[in-house]
């Protein structure tokens, strides 16, 4: 049957519009809300949230197809032609109408992103691809089988809760089995995690292979035995690929894409900041200054990569950052980005008290607005910080050398007040 013939025959071409109005009225913002700017790997892992509607809308019209297809007694009457010849035409238009569903999907992030020029991930394009065909072959098993006003609500409600709610369980590596956790890709200084993509293509392979076993073979016990077999091989494959994924399926960034300009200090920038870049090195250059002027050491690289090297410290700021934001991107680099060792392993640490004054005074130095610093770490640290502002230099340094002391270790007391009753 010619292409066109079967898209005006299929409801996949009555469903497409719904799906694509679902896509871009009520998903739209979901779809936008959390996308890293001019970031492509950002844009692609947000469109992958749709595989979980998507995916169900697929199975539901391969349903009705395939209990079209089985009242109709397709499978009796063309003996010259197999089982999978006769559903693929059928199933052809809701492969179609998943597609153009995802592809709204991307342009939609996209969009949102402002990604630019460049290419999408087609890791998980291809891995979204092939769940897509997994919840049409088994709502396609289903429609066979079942009446199709059954079918369709069943297979509809059931495959949106695999799809949706693995994420729901304390246990990483099953959300990645169906494609979840795609969409937590990524900040800039991040790049998506290939064991969860290979976890999710494995067992959507399975699931495609144990499908098409037993739309090949219906009734027969040995396509039983290879269909759960391949389910459980799939199973354990998946498993194995993400068993030691966290819940982020993220990994660092290589640093060799980063832009590194100037010196004392060299600062590191990625690509995505595109015409911002100067603005940011000359802001940050400015505000190194301010903090060098106060008797704070910082380090000869600012860089915006995940795990800064030695001797430099993380440019804490995002790919569509202003002016107004360079400060705190230099200062945040300067403090500690987790408690020590020492405190995560149980042991006291008096010093977790000093992070918010420390943190509100290296702020206001490096030219962070009072009112911003305030509204960051509230109007009592704010105000202790104020107060140690209008100490000579030499005594507020000397509070905060001492305070970061206490703020790297357990065993150093934090000293908040200065002698005479500050703070």
């Amino acid at each position: 049957m010619p292409l066109r013939a079967l898209l005006r025959s299929s409801p996949a071409t009555y469903a497409l519009p719904l799906l694509i109005g679902f896509i871009l009225i009520p998903l739209h913002q979901d779809l936008s809300t959390w996308l890293t700017a001019h970031y492509w790997p950002s844009a692609t892992g947000g469109a992958s949230l749709a595989l979980r509607f998507v995916g169900p809308a697929c199975a539901a019209v391969a349903a009705w197809e395939g209990a079209r297809l089985a009242r109709g007694r397709s499978f009796h009457q063309a003996p010259a032609r197999s089982p999978l010849a006769i559903a693929a035409p059928a199933l052809l238009p809701v492969v179609i109408m998943g597609a153009a569903g995802m592809a709204t999907a991307l342009v939609a992030t996209a969009a949102a992103a402002d990604v630019g020029a460049g290419l999408p991930d087609f890791g998980v394009l291809a891995v979204g691809g092939v769940l897509l065909l997994a919840n049409t072959l088994v709502g396609f098993i289903a429609g066979r089988v079942l009446h199709p006003l059954i079918a369709v609500p069943l297979v509809l409600i059931s495959s949106y809760i695999v799809n949706d709610y693995p994420a729901t369980f304390d246990i990483p590596w099953l959300r990645y089995l169906v494609g979840e956790g795609l969409d937590s890709c990524c900040a800039v200084d991040e790049v998506l995690d290939t064991r969860a993509l290979v976890s999710a293509g494995v067992f959507a392979t399975a699931v495609c292979l144990a499908a098409a076993v037993l739309i090949q073979r219906r009734g027969e016990r040995l396509a039983l035995f290879c269909a759960l077999a391949l389910l459980a091989g799939g199973t354990g494959l998946g498993w194995y690929s993400a068993r030691n994924v966290g819940y982020e399926a993220v990994r660092a960034r290589p640093s060799d894409s980063l832009i590194c300009d100037g010196s004392q200090p060299q600062i590191c920038l990625w690509p995505e900041l595109g015409d911002r870049a100067d603005m940011v090195r000359s802001q940050a250059r400015k505000t190194v200054a301010r903090l060098q002027n106060a008797g704070i050491q910082v380090p000869g690289t600012l860089t915006m990569a995940a795990k800064p090297g030695p001797m430099a410290s993380k440019l804490g700021i995002s790919s569509d950052t202003d002016a107004a934001h360079v400060p705190s991107g230099v200062a945040s680099g300067l403090l500690p980005t987790e408690a020590p060792a020492c405190a995560r392993q149980g042991k006291a640490y008096p010093g977790e008290v000093a992070y918010g004054p420390v943190a509100a005074w290296l702020y206001t130095i490096a030219g962070e607005p009072s009112g911003t610093v305030a509204g960051r770490f509230g109007d009592k640290d704010t105000a202790l910080a104020q107060a140690i502002l209008k100490q000579p230099r030499g005594i507020q340094l000397i509070w905060y050398q001492r305070n970061m002391k206490a703020l790297l270790s357990c065993g150093v007391e934090p000293q908040l007040a200065l002698r005479g009753g500050t703070g």
